[in-house]
């Protein structure tokens, strides 16, 4: 009788699902935890006990999900910035080829928030951390060529054309800039200048 389910597989399958829920919760809240506390206290004062209080989470449930600090960090900022990319996208499910500005301003903004400040603290340390440095490396690779084509798809951009694929990097690199500016000073006014004389500039390259 193989094929007939028992009253406790039933309850079991009925039970799965929550845990499932539960699970993917908690690692959610200890992702957002982490990119919190790697923003506001750096490398040095982000400990997986500190993330887990934050996250309302044992140490225990926390490295069941991450069996190491830099497991924890790396997908903290691999999550934020997935979840920004897909925000960034949401902006204009249109297009925006109309709207270059408002895109410079958007690509911008990516630069300003706190996964910015999260990532550059990854950076620093990952510049003494060997254990750390090569997951570093990969996951910022990989999230510059997804905001790369981001950007080029909401520009517009043909990058056949010569010089639009370095006009277009030159943006994110102008981008980067303007949020390391706005680390120590808030710099709004210079930066909406900025992003306006970019989109101008944007316009006249890309037609």
């Amino acid at each position: 009788m193989g094929g007939v389910s028992t009253v406790g597989d039933r309850v079991d399958r009925a039970d799965r699902v929550p845990k499932q829920d539960r699970s993917r919760a908690t690692r959610q809240r200890l992702l957002e935890a982490a990119v919190a506390c790697l923003a506001e206290h750096g490398w040095a004062g982000s400990t997986v006990s500190v993330v887990a209080e934050r996250a309302g989470v044992s140490r225990g449930a926390a490295q069941h999900h991450f069996p190491t600090r830099e497991d924890l960090f790396t997908a903290a900022v691999e999550y934020v910035a997935e979840e920004r990319s897909t925000a960034l996208r949401d902006l204009f499910p249109e297009g925006a080829a109309g709207d270059r500005r408002a895109v410079v301003a958007a690509l911008v903004d990516l630069y300003t928030g706190p996964l910015f400040r999260a990532a550059l603290h990854l950076w620093v340390a990952a510049s003494n951390e060997e254990q750390l440095r090569p997951r570093v490396t990969e996951l910022e690779a990989r999230v510059g060529r997804e905001t790369h084509r981001i950007a080029v798809d909401l520009l517009g951009a043909d990058e056949s054309a010569p010089g639009v694929r370095e006009t277009v990097q030159g943006l994110l690199d102008m981008a980067r800039g303007l949020g390391l500016a706005n680390l120590l000073t808030d710099d709004t006014a210079r930066r909406d200048r900025v992003v306006t004389q970019w989109a101008a500039l944007l316009e006249e390259t890309l037609g």
